[in-house]
């Protein structure tokens, strides 16, 4: 009975935020989070551009506000704004963009708007990133395309901090996915080397190759314990 009373929960989550996304249209809103609170729900709304969300006067939150009532039955919904300051290393937003493209444009676009995404990541200050477009792309069958830069993990503990989204888009020619992961500025691998003088001053006190290996070693340890 638990059992399905949990997959119930987390199947109305799934609706609202389906809801939300296709409310306020495609590449607007990155994701929504739900949060239980003692005085009612708690939805925060992810997104680069908060007046989309807002509305003119907060008309659209408080119009959200009565659907999620009336139509999801929630007791006491309070939505906030998430402002995302950095929409180029917003996955779900990069690959949203890109389907809108796509969906606006043709296929026929997938390279240029790739490409244009691609860069706006890298200038960013981006440490890697991976977009791949897959599907009826202008040809006779089913391509894909693959457009990589930089540094990007995929497995291990260290890929759980690439950010990773999906997208469809739905085109004349017909439908094309888009993936896209981004490993932003700032973030610090679990194998990762920073040479600096108090590292240096270790290295410069051991003689052998050997012993600079060792070091290097056990400061990549530290690192990964902590």
């Amino acid at each position: 009975m638990e059992e399905k009373k949990f997959v119930g929960v987390r199947k109305d989550e799934y609706n609202v935020k389906q809801f939300v996304k296709k409310m306020f249209g495609k590449g607007r809103v990155s994701r929504v989070t739900i949060e239980y609170t003692p005085v009612g729900e708690r939805i925060v709304v992810s997104s680069h551009k908060p007046g989309w969300i807002i509305g003119r006067k907060g008309e659209k939150i408080s119009e959200l506000t009565e659907i999620l009532k009336k139509r999801f039955r929630m007791e006491n919904p309070h939505v906030d704004i998430d402002e995302i300051a950095h929409p180029e290393f917003d996955a779900q937003l990069v690959a949203d963009d890109i389907a809108v493209t796509l969906e606006r444009f043709g296929s026929s676009k997938y390279k240029a708007s790739s490409y244009r995404a691609l860069s706006r990541i890298k200038n960013g200050g981006a440490l890697g990133a991976e977009i791949v477009v897959a599907g009826k792309l202008p040809s006779d069958r089913a391509k894909t395309w693959r457009f990589t830069f930089g540094y990007l993990k995929k497995t291990g503990d260290a890929s759980k901090l690439v950010d990773r989204a999906e997208a469809i888009a739905q085109t004349k020619q017909g439908v094309v996915g888009i993936k896209v992961a981004i490993l932003a500025p700032g973030v610090r691998m679990p194998d990762q080397i920073i040479i600096n003088e108090a590292l240096l001053e270790e290295i410069r006190k051991n003689a052998t190759l050997e012993e600079v290996e060792e070091t290097v070693k056990k400061k990549a340890k530290r690192r990964v314990k902590n």
